[in-house]
């Protein structure tokens, strides 16, 4: 063989080869990106040709798929869209999924391994291939009751409930929310202007703020002080600390008042208890400063604040105690302020685990994943992640929460039911003084035998005018109507 020749075939096997290798990168390295990439219309078109599956809570379906004419087979339906969108989530030709939607898709689309038997008996049978359903843990009365109280009243916030004992959440609630509806619509320009809508609202409306966002806590953060106190073994719940209305943050000229500038009680010091209940700015500071940076994070810490990897199975932003660098910024940070920032699923555990005597456990929003003859292939099973507490140090904060809770005025006490509760009000913005504070209202009942733990956090007071908002007088009528639904229990 000639030398050009030879130099032709050399060239032509190298570009062959490069073919095989460019050929074998699109069909195996990038068969994933190219099969999940929302441009290809081939994939679009499979999905739309299977019924997707269900996602319903106690028997009420609240996402559901239907049978059209269209070129997409199938129209995505949600009842009662705006009550359960920031769980549910949306699913859309253009814009994706989210929530639920989006973290079982596998199983809504039948793709699940769980399901292969369901797709190889449609294989055979020539059957329609359809996804799998999803039950969720979701009371839908207590659902509707907190959506119903934070929507009746034009508040923005957020009410998560659970099963101490369990980690169900029985209830998440954001508003305001959003109908997921025309997000699903097979009419390009009806999706067009509702997701400019959703994306254009003031307060925005698509963020799941139980979940997506985080707060300083305010005052509802001293119950993770008092837990680190009665660990230590060295105070009780009538330990002394200070009555006065003003501090100075230690190596600084700062001062720190209490609400109002109030005074803790008619002498020079207030007991643990009586600071707990009237909520002392003051004698936290000083708490804290006693107890230390470390004993403080690591009650935190055994709480769950801080962690990074939860999922519900949507993720869960992590909430934070943020730097401490010195002693004066411990003070602030005992008071739930500084950079302090729970969401208020991350509320809800830290009372849900002193409900449940110190256990904290994994919150949940999956009860069961089912065929697509609705029979159960996976249930979820309770998992314990930590424990924050030792029951006794549980059972104190118990009592010191029903004592807070029996000295709270506001509106919606439950008659013959016993609360143990804690509320919060947490300044915010560059100019916390001339903003309204967020309001929290945390909280279990009843006391000696809990059946549902919440948080409910409203932003701004409900007013960005009414800066005198407290959590006892906002937040709290809205929990205790939720736990009243959670209970059956009239008033």
């Amino acid at each position: 063989m000639n030398t050009p020749v030879r130099r032709v075939a050399i060239a032509v096997m190298a570009m062959i080869l490069l073919l095989m290798g460019n050929l074998t990168y699109v069909q195996v390295v990038q068969a994933g990106d190219y099969r999940s990439d929302p441009r290809n219309q081939r994939v679009l078109l499979a999905e739309y040709s299977r019924k997707r599956g269900q996602i319903n809570a106690e028997n009420q379906i609240l996402a559901s798929s239907t049978e059209t004419d269209d070129r997409l087979r199938y129209l995505r339906q949600y009842a009662d869209g705006p009550v359960y969108a920031p769980v549910t989530g949306y699913y859309s030709v253009t814009y994706s999924s989210s929530g639920i939607e989006r973290a079982a898709d596998e199983v809504l689309n039948g793709s699940d391994d769980r399901l292969f038997g369901r797709r190889l008996s449609d294989l055979i049978t020539g059957r329609d291939p359809s996804g799998g359903n999803v039950v969720l843990t979701l009371d839908p009365q207590v659902q509707q009751t907190a959506y119903d109280e934070l929507t009746e009243r034009g508040y923005t916030g957020s009410v998560v409930a659970l099963r101490p004992q369990t980690g169900e959440i029985l209830a998440m609630v954001s508003t305001p929310s959003f109908d997921p509806n025309p997000l699903a619509s097979h009419d390009a320009e009806e999706r067009k202007a509702a997701w400019q809508e959703y994306n254009e609202a003031e307060p925005p409306v698509l963020p799941n703020r139980a979940i997506s966002e985080s707060y300083p806590p305010g005052s509802t953060f001293k119950l993770v002080d008092v837990a680190a106190a009665l660990a230590s073994g060295r105070y009780t719940p009538d330990s002394q600390l200070t009555a006065a209305s003003a501090i100075t943050l230690q190596g600084t000229n700062t001062q720190l008042q209490n609400f109002n500038g109030n005074a803790c009680g008619t002498g020079e010091s207030a007991s643990l208890r009586d600071a707990l209940q009237r909520s002392c700015n003051t004698a936290f500071a000083q708490l804290a400063g006693e107890l230390g940076e470390q004993a403080l994070r690591e009650q935190a810490d055994a709480f769950g604040i801080g962690t990074t990897d939860l999922t519900v199975p949507m993720p869960v932003a992590a909430s934070t105690i943020g730097d401490i660098p010195d002693t004066a910024a411990l003070q602030q940070s005992s008071i739930g302020q500084r950079d302090v920032a729970l969401t208020p699923l991350q509320n809800a555990m830290i009372v849900s685990a002193i409900a449940n005597r110190g256990q904290v456990m994994a919150p949940y929003l999956v009860s069961e994943i089912q065929s697509q003859e609705l029979d159960p292939v996976e249930t979820t099973e309770p998992d314990r992640i930590g424990t924050a507490v030792d029951p006794g140090v549980a059972a104190t904060l118990t009592e010191l929460m029903v004592n807070n809770e029996n000295n709270y005025s506001g509106s919606g006490k439950i008659t013959g039911v016993q609360i143990a509760a804690k509320t919060g009000t947490a300044e915010h913005g560059a100019d916390p003084k001339s903003v309204a504070p967020h309001v929290w209202y945390v909280a279990f009942a009843p006391a000696d035998d809990p059946q549902v733990a919440l948080a409910v956090l409203v932003e701004s007071g409900g007013d960005r005018s009414n800066l005198a908002a407290t959590g006892g007088t906002v937040a709290a009528p809205i929990g205790r109507a939720v736990i009243r639904a959670a209970l059956g229990t009239e008033r």
